[in-house]
């Protein structure tokens, strides 16, 4: 079994958004991320996804909890400790067009880390930058151009060279195809499949449609309200789903039937996400959940291991198995 590269224990992120209110973006999440794997992070916008791949990278402090690297607990408030850890861990964003600096050439750009970290002299930085645009299906031309001058397709594929400029271990991959175009999408998945493969690199994928991440993802951690509410591996989660929530995500995703869609719309989710700054007692999931009951609505449901290797946080996931 592979080892854990990142450790996450009890993290809190918490906003205070003025009036003494507390935005509680991510909340008491736990949960490890084995080398060479990709865990895949899905759930509705305002969820905590990106929060919680920002808060792993270092870019926000968590509130409280631990996380770990290699087994050594990282400080993030501590400069040299996020330093070197920055060596390790990297991230692509969402927007290819915001991420990248309009007055840098490309070249600088991807440069810009191994310069940062001291790695190779001036000579050899550029050869890096030359071999890292050939990696991602540019050319050596590009390195001279500004960002203006390319596609969104081509911008990511910036993103990508620079999150690989200083050898990263683990990169988070914030919704990294959500701004593409559909036909786009595919070849920037495939291109993160291949560079994984070829330099066994750990992701974390942050997406919405879960047939991209069921593609992509060993495993799946389902987010609602800032927690985790289910964890299995992506073969698992399809198969044998066990929060309502995360049954009602897979509902909604569109199937090319128009008979099956049809029966499949009469169990949509309705309903809108409780506000994370004033949270409902119990289950935050229990006003949209049809199953809810009194327990629900006042003992919060811990996550815990209903199959092996399969983590549900609701009261009465598993029953159906039980009484089966």
């Amino acid at each position: 079994m592979a080892e854990t590269l990142i450790g996450l224990k009890d993290v809190c992120k918490y906003f205070h958004v003025g009036r003494g209110l507390t935005l509680k973006a991510v909340n008491n999440v736990t949960i490890d991320i084995l080398g060479g794997e990709t865990l895949g992070v899905v759930g509705e916008s305002g969820c905590g996804k990106s929060t919680l791949g920002r808060t792993i990278m270092g870019i926000y402090r968590p509130t409280s909890g631990t996380i770990t690297y290699r087994g050594k607990t990282l400080d993030m408030h501590s400069r040299s400790d996020r330093f070197a850890y920055a060596k390790k861990a990297q991230i692509i964003f969402q927007d290819p067009y915001a991420s990248l600096d309009p007055r840098m050439t490309v070249g600088t750009i991807i440069s810009e880390g191994m310069e940062i970290h001291g790695m190779y002299d001036a000579q050899k930085r550029r050869e890096r930058v030359y071999e890292l645009l050939e990696t991602v299906g540019l050319n050596r031309e590009h390195a001279n151009r500004f960002p203006h001058e390319f596609s969104g397709g081509q911008r990511q594929r910036i993103g990508i060279a620079r999150a690989l400029a200083i050898e990263p271990e683990f990169i988070v991959c914030d919704e990294p195809i959500s701004a593409l175009d559909v036909s786009i999408q595919s070849q920037i998945i495939n291109l993160l499949k291949e560079l994984q493969e070829r330099l066994s690199l750990t992701y974390m994928f942050i997406a919405h449609d879960l047939n991209i991440v069921k593609y992509i993802s060993d495993r799946i951690a389902v987010m609602y309200l800032g927690n985790l509410v289910e964890v299995a591996s992506s073969e698992e989660i399809y198969a044998h789903t066990l929060h309502p929530y995360s049954q009602a995500l897979l509902a909604a995703v569109p199937i090319p039937d128009p008979d099956k869609e049809a029966q499949k719309r009469m169990r949509v989710l309705s309903g809108d996400v409780p506000s994370p700054i004033n949270p409902p007692e119990g289950c935050n999931f229990a006003g949209r959940c049809s199953r809810a009951c009194d327990i629900c609505r006042q003992k919060t449901p811990q996550l815990r291991e209903i199959r092996p290797n399969h983590w549900a946080a609701c009261h009465f996931a598993g029953e159906e198995e039980a009484e089966g």
